[in-house]
């Protein structure tokens, strides 16, 4: 986050924002300035994304679903954005700690191998991330702390702008492992503001609602069509890209989607009580 801060500090905070008594390295100004960049930053990329989807691939027939809330979308929108400002000022903390230099983020793209290394410091993210939201999101589900977590569970039938529609700690929780990867291993700078751009994005992706897959990433990656499960069935697919957690974990649970249409298979979907063995682990 230093680059943006280094972006904006002559451009913008210094001239137009504090005191010439604040010097651009004050932890005080930089906390607010990655408050003010987190929260602003983070609601425009989520109205933006989550609109783009809901235009474009949301499938409005399901508007008319039973567990369709009326004026859920916005709903949806007014949980995000309530949540968004506290959701900053925790994540700004982390933000902080990494532009005081605590963090294992770098400039140089040469180094710690150039190219190659940032290819496999991507994959490393990812997997890393993936395990650990995964376990993070299972302990959500926890009735001592589920009810932090409920709220994201209203929407049965989400929308894309529920991708972002969680209760503050909920939230924080789960980015987490977004904020602890750069203190235990190299990453670039510019590497980790793409990658948590792209995250953001599939966490909307995942709620759009939309289900289309190859055919050979249907059993490894967890799309939309699993997430939905997730939010009717509750018990299954806590994964965040990929099934392998949730393989490992038994709470693998392989869409019906994939093998109805799509839109039909949601208009008579309920959550079992009981779920057949080969369904839930194909």
């Amino acid at each position: 986050m230093d680059l943006i801060l280094d972006f904006l500090d002559p451009r913008l905070f210094t001239p137009y924002v504090y005191p010439e008594s604040m010097p651009a390295d004050n932890p005080i100004r930089q906390f607010i300035s990655l408050w003010l960049v987190s929260t602003i930053g983070a609601s425009i990329l989520y109205l933006s994304c989550a609109a783009l989807s809901y235009h474009f691939l949301f499938d409005k027939r399901l508007r008319n679903h039973r567990h369709f809330i009326p004026n859920q979308e916005w709903l949806e929108i007014k949980a995000s954005l309530t949540a968004m400002p506290t959701m900053g000022i925790l994540t700004s903390l982390c933000f902080l700690a990494e532009v005081r230099g605590y963090s294992k983020l770098y400039d140089d793209g040469s180094a710690n191998g150039g190219v190659a290394y940032l290819g496999l410091s991507t994959v490393m993210f990812l997997l890393f991330t993936d395990m650990c939201i995964y376990w993070f999101h299972r302990w959500l589900h926890h009735p001592l702390i589920y009810p932090l977590h409920k709220l994201h569970h209203k929407w049965k039938i989400a929308t894309p702008f529920a991708s972002h529609a969680f209760h503050p700690l909920d939230g924080f929780v789960q980015s987490l492992p977004y904020h602890i990867y750069p203190f235990l291993f190299p990453l670039h700078k510019v590497l980790y503001l793409s990658l948590f751009i792209v995250v953001n994005i599939w966490t909307v992706s995942i709620h759009d609602e939309c289900f289309s897959m190859p055919d050979f990433l249907k059993n490894i990656v967890n799309g939309a069509a699993h997430h939905t499960d997730h939010h009717l069935k509750f018990n299954y697919n806590y994964g965040q890209y990929f099934t392998f957690w949730d393989r490992l974990g038994g709470s693998y649970y392989h869409p019906s989607i994939y093998s109805e249409n799509p839109v039909n298979a949601l208009f008579q979907s309920e959550r079992p009580r009981a779920v057949d063995k080969k369904t839930k682990q194909q």
